[in-house]
C-alpha cells in the first residue's frame, strides 16, 4: 500500500485518484498524449508527431489525420492538425477543464480567416483535446523579437522593430479578426503577440481563445482561469481587466494597440520590471509613454491615436476595432485595400446576422 501524499489516506497502486481528498496520483499510469501516440476516431486516426508548443495548462503537438482507406473520405490525402492538449495532473480539477473546454465553446461561434479554426474536441484517458488547424508559420511575438534583436545588432541605424506599412499589414488583420468576434459576442481578453501567428503567407490567425467570455447576460461559458487575482498577462491587459470589472470589446483594442505599439517600438508601453503586480499598477494608474519616445521616426499621428486608444477610461476609447482601423487608415493616409475592405464587410455580414 502507498499514500495519498496530499492527506495521507492509503491507496492500491492502480488508484488514480485519492477517494478521500480526489487528489490525482503522480504514481498512477495516467498516459499522456505525447508524439507517437495514435487516436482512434470513427473513420480515421490522429497520430502525434511532435510538440510545438508549450503553456502552463498543457501543450501543443503537431499531429497527421489519417482517413481510413475504406472509408468515405479514405482517397484524400492525410491533414496535419494541432492538438492542445490539458496536463494529466489537472484531470480532476473542474475549475481548469472549464476553463480549457471554454476555447472549443467560443470557437464554435465563429469562422473568420483570420481566426484560427476549430475543428473537434476529444477526450484520452481523461486527457482534454482540442483539434485546432495546424499553422504552419511562427508567432508575432517572434517576428518582433527577431527584429528589435536585428536593431540592437544595427546599434540603431535600423528601425527600432517593423516599418509602418508591415505593421499596418498585420495589425488591420487583428482588428478584422476582433471586429468579428466582437460581433458574435466574444471578448478575448489575452490579445498579446504570441497569441497572434503568421503564416507563411502572411496571413494573421488569431489563437488561444481559452479565458475569452461571452458579453451576454448569464452566457455559459464565463470560466475565469486563475484563482486570487484577473486572468491575463499584465503587460497588454486593460484598466478594466486587471481591476476585475467587466470588460467589452474596448478592452480587447486596448490590448491591440499595446500591439500595435510593440510592433513599431520593439517593446510594450509598459515593461515587465519582474513583478506582475507592478506592471498592473502602471496599466490602471500610469499614462501611456509617447511611441515617439521609442520610435521617433513613427508618424505623430500614430501617437496621438495610440494615446486615444491607450486611454484610461474605455469611454474615452474608440468603440470598435473597424471604428480603430478605420482612423489609424484615413490619419495615415492609406488606401483602402480589398482586404481591408473584407474586413469591414465580414463584421458588417456577422452582425447583420447575429441580429
Amino acid at each position: 500500500m502507498i499514500e495519498c501524499p496530499q492527506c495521507s489516506q492509503k491507496l492500491a497502486p492502480s488508484d488514480r485518484i485519492c477517494p478521500m481528498c480526489g487528489a490525482l496520483q503522480r504514481h498512477a499510469s495516467t498516459r499522456a498524449v505525447g508524439p507517437g501516440h495514435a487516436l482512434s476516431l470513427a473513420d480515421s486516426r490522429i497520430v502525434v508527431d511532435k510538440r510545438i508548443g508549450e503553456g502552463g495548462m498543457g501543450e501543443v503537438f503537431r499531429a497527421w489525420l489519417f482517413h481510413d482507406p475504406k472509408g468515405p473520405l479514405g482517397t484524400q490525402p492525410a491533414t496535419l492538425l494541432a492538438l492542445k492538449t490539458l496536463r494529466p495532473e489537472y484531470v480532476v480539477d473542474n475549475l481548469v477543464r472549464s476553463t480549457f473546454a471554454n476555447e472549443s465553446k467560443l470557437l464554435k461561434r465563429i469562422q473568420h480567416p483570420n481566426i484560427i479554426q476549430y475543428i473537434d474536441m476529444l477526450e484520452f484517458e481523461g486527457q482534454l483535446i482540442v483539434v485546432l488547424e495546424y499553422i504552419d508559420g511562427q508567432s508575432l511575438e517572434d517576428v518582433i523579437a527577431r527584429h528589435v534583436a536585428r536593431a540592437r545588432i544595427n546599434e540603431g541605424a535600423a528601425l527600432p522593430c517593423l516599418n509602418l506599412l508591415r505593421a499596418w499589414f498585420y495589425f488591420q488583420q487583428l482588428l478584422g479578426a476582433l471586429a468579428s468576434s466582437h460581433a458574435v459576442g466574444i471578448v478575448h481578453r489575452d490579445i498579446k503577440p504570441s497569441n497572434v501567428l503568421i503564416r507563411r503567407d502572411g496571413l494573421v490567425k488569431l489563437t488561444d481563445f481559452g479565458i475569452a467570455r461571452l458579453t451576454e447576460p448569464h452566457a455559459q461559458g464565463t470560466v475565469q482561469i486563475t484563482r486570487g487575482h484577473a486572468p491575463g498577462t499584465g503587460m497588454y491587459m486593460s484598466p478594466e481587466q486587471v481591476l476585475s470589472q467587466p470588460v467589452d470589446a474596448r478592452g480587447d483594442l486596448y490590448s491591440a494597440a499595446i500591439v500595435l505599439f510593440e510592433m513599431l517600438a520593439g517593446r510594450p508601453p509598459f515593461v515587465d520590471e519582474g513583478s506582475e503586480f507592478v506592471i498592473r499598477r502602471h496599466q490602471v494608474e500610469s499614462p501611456a509613454p509617447h511611441l515617439r519616445d521609442f520610435a521617433p521616426q513613427a508618424p505623430p499621428a500614430v501617437d496621438v491615436l495610440l494615446q486615444k486608444a491607450l486611454a484610461k477610461d474605455p469611454n474615452q476609447r474608440f468603440s470598435s476595432a473597424i471604428e480603430m482601423g478605420e482612423a489609424f487608415r484615413i490619419a495615415l493616409n492609406l488606401p483602402t485595400t480589398d482586404e481591408w475592405a473584407a474586413q469591414e464587410q465580414f463584421a458588417l455580414s456577422v452582425n447583420t446576422c447575429r441580429k
